[in-house]
């Protein structure tokens, strides 16, 4: 039974791919956090996933407080898992960054992460 020796070869080979080879890109951690306040002005932020992301293929959009949504330029360069971008932001109220990432598995991820901007 040649060929059941290899399905389960192969089943096997499977099994030792690392995880993070399979896995989307998940945001581990962002840069403001998820529901923070920051301060108006300059916002240097950053968005750090669980695998590499193409930049290239890659979007971040800010929606203000009065819903006008623009895109962010992300850094040319960095840490493979990091997307880092800024901002300015002078209106004080709720914002969300929606960001859309392409993994090295191939698939694109999406998510979004809301803060608040103080005064002064």
């Amino acid at each position: 039974m040649p060929a059941c020796r290899i399905v389960i070869a192969v089943l096997f080979g499977c099994m030792l791919v690392p995880a993070a080879a399979r896995a989307h890109a998940i945001l581990m951690q962002s840069t403001p956090a998820a529901g923070a306040s920051v301060p108006a002005g300059r916002l240097d932020m950053s968005f750090r996933y669980n695998s590499r992301i193409d930049r290239t293929r890659s979007r971040l959009v800010l929606t203000s407080p009065d819903r006008r949504e623009s895109v962010l330029r992300i850094a040319p360069s960095g840490p493979p898992e990091l997307i880092e971008t800024s901002a300015e932001l002078s209106a004080p109220g709720a914002y969300v960054v929606r960001w859309q990432v392409l993994a090295i598995d191939g698939h694109i991820t999406r998510g979004d992460v809301p803060f608040t901007v103080t005064g002064h």
